[in-house]
């Protein structure tokens, strides 16, 4: 799964992504999102890539712009298609990526848990596969969110996530399958991340407090 990551809006990454039109902030970073906050995402509009700020934790339409009681911030790729919080933004094709420079997971270890970092080899900006919805309330406020798909781990994650599951991602040259292919084509891009394209490294426990966010928390430790 995913319930922290490391998100950044720079000049390199708009050009790595293609983002044309962008309602985020410029040079944005945040280094230990968690669920609830609002996320860089990019997503088509009008057959463009637009970069918008939307909230992490998927609010269904028919919740009323309501969210639900149950966790969204992440969508089983196994049942993406017909579980009921996610089958109508699936159909739609209502497909996002989420850019991000890496996540946190969890090792269970002795005396306790170990948080570590994980990304991409070299530290270069990738995307979660995701999806988005709008949900509009009684008086008329719309809610925009977005949820991480998720998929069985490589062998390097399972070895730190218990349940073995990690998120989709794609490479910024491959995200225009997610984005813009059939249905069928962005099936093909739900699965383990190649492992020898990866690193994982353990960081300070300090990353469990959503209250802290600073650089330090990128720092390898013992």
């Amino acid at each position: 799964m995913c319930g922290r990551f490391v998100s950044k809006t720079d000049a390199a990454i708009e050009r790595a992504f293609n983002v044309i039109p962008r309602e985020w902030t410029h040079d944005w970073v945040k280094y230990n999102v968690a669920p609830t906050q609002n996320v860089p995402v990019i997503r088509l509009a009008n057959g463009q890539r637009e970069g918008v700020m939307l909230r992490w934790g998927l609010v269904p339409a028919w919740a009323k712009g309501q969210p639900t009681k149950y966790s969204t911030i992440n969508a089983r790729a196994e049942t993406v298609e017909t579980a009921a919080t996610y089958r109508s933004p699936w159909k739609r094709a209502q497909r996002c990526i989420i850019p991000a420079i890496g996540y946190y997971e969890w090792q269970e270890v002795a005396g306790g848990k170990q948080p570590y970092l994980i990304r991409l080899a070299g530290g270069e900006p990738f995307g979660f596969c995701g999806l988005w919805e709008t949900s509009v309330g009684p008086d008329g406020g719309t809610v925009e969110s977005c949820t991480i798909i998720t998929v069985s781990a490589n062998p390097m994650v399972a070895q730190i996530h218990a349940k073995a599951r990690m998120p989709a991602m794609v490479t910024p040259e491959y995200c225009g399958v997610w984005l813009e292919g059939s249905s069928s084509d962005a099936r093909e891009v739900l699965g383990p991340f190649p492992v020898e394209l990866m690193d994982a490294y353990p960081v300070s426990t300090r990353v469990n407090s959503p209250r802290n966010d600073s650089p330090e928390l990128l720092e390898r430790v013992a």
